[in-house]
């Protein structure tokens, strides 16, 4: 007897994205259903980031589920994924609208990396950000936005050094593996390791537009954005100047940290950027003999997220290793085996499935629906 749509819909209506916790037809997930005798073909589109894991769990649930129909005998998953295409800003005319926020050509997301207050290890979080997602196949861009403390050349082994500048476009560094680089820039490669910026918000602003409007960043999936501490000048630059995907809060455990990291939390918000989650940075020690302490009083940004309604991303512990390849410039070395890569992994696989939230259920997400009739 020939499979019919029906019972292969209810099986599909069985399969919770692991993200969402919605099931993959309400979701829209589902673009094609090709029953042939007992093989049946499935063809699922995705919204960007769709992570290997959460590919590979998908699969693993919607070919279950189709196994348990009567007359199935094989069942294959096809998964798609549709690249973005920024949008050119328009070009102005006598009754064009206002300029607003608009999108770097050939950059699908902006991320931005912010803290409440300085030394919460920000900058350090950004870094090994920019380079996990780079670990998982995608397209990496690093802005150094901190312009007062620029540490990012020092994180990723970058000397200071003049940048290729061609035309009036800046060319950014490129380091790392040949299977995962990262493209850089920062005022660090522009000034003096020595010498003190001392500069008023409008050279600061200034510094920030040139760095998102004048560099040559090519095709990106996300592009990274380490701010400076505080509520100041570079993250309004930031919110005005482009369109961003979204932020994430790096906090320390301890209570003092956490008041800066509320009001952080609230400008974002006051400027209309979504924060994707809340990152717990030196949240615990281990010893060497395995033993964990909670210098800082562990699980206060956690409580913090949860208090104000906010995803939390992860806990990254206090690790020599990690403070060792941030001077170094090898944070590479982080996703290879120290106390860090577990946590670090967990978080950047949490803030792609907080963006699959944000985009799946955006009201301009493209939506096909299939009826069980």
């Amino acid at each position: 007897m020939p499979i019919t749509e029906k019972p292969l819909l209810l099986a599909l209506q069985s399969v919770l994205h692991p993200d969402l916790y919605k099931d993959i037809l309400t979701l829209n997930l589902v673009r094609e259903i090709l029953p042939n005798d007992g093989d049946v073909v499935v063809r699922l589109e995705l919204p960007p980031p769709a992570p290997a894991p959460l590919r590979d769990k998908l699969k693993a649930d919607i070919t279950a589920a189709l196994l348990n129909v009567p007359g199935v005998a094989s069942a294959t998953v096809n998964i798609s994924v549709p690249m973005q295409v920024s949008q050119p800003a328009a070009k102005g005319h006598a009754h064009a609208a206002p300029p607003g926020p608009s999108s770097i050509p050939g950059v699908k997301h902006i991320i931005a990396v912010g803290a409440g207050k300085g030394g919460v290890g920000k900058s350090t979080l950004a870094v090994n950000i920019a380079v996990g997602l780079a670990l998982t196949g995608a397209k990496v861009g690093l802005l150094d936005g901190d312009i007062y403390g620029p540490s990012i050349p020092t994180m990723t082994g970058l000397q200071q050094q003049p940048p290729v500048v061609r035309g009036e476009m800046i060319i950014p560094f490129t380091v790392g593996p040949a299977n995962s680089p990262i493209r850089v820039m920062s005022i660090g490669f522009l000034v003096d390791r020595e010498k003190a910026l001392i500069w008023r918000g409008p050279m600061a602003h200034g510094a920030v537009k040139q760095f998102l409007e004048q560099v040559e960043w090519g095709e990106l999936d996300y592009l990274i954005v380490d701010l400076p501490p505080g509520t100041g000048d570079v993250s309004l630059t930031l919110a005005q100047v482009v369109s961003v995907t979204g932020a994430v809060i790096v906090a320390t455990p301890q209570e003092v940290a956490l008041a800066d990291a509320r009001r952080a939390v609230r400008m974002f918000q006051q400027l209309g950027v979504e924060i994707l989650g809340v990152v717990e940075n030196m949240s615990y020690f281990v010893c060497d003999h395995g033993t964990e302490y909670d210098i800082f009083g562990r699980g206060g940004a956690q409580l913090m997220a949860q208090t104000m309604g906010l995803p939390f991303l992860g806990s990254v512990p206090i690790d020599m290793r990690l403070r060792q390849n941030s001077d170094t410039g090898t944070p590479w070395d982080n996703f290879a085996a120290t106390a860090s890569t577990g946590p670090l992994k967990e978080v950047v696989d949490t803030l792609l499935g907080q963006l699959a939230i944000r985009l799946t259920t955006r009201p301009e997400a493209r939506s096909i629906k299939l009826e069980i009739s």
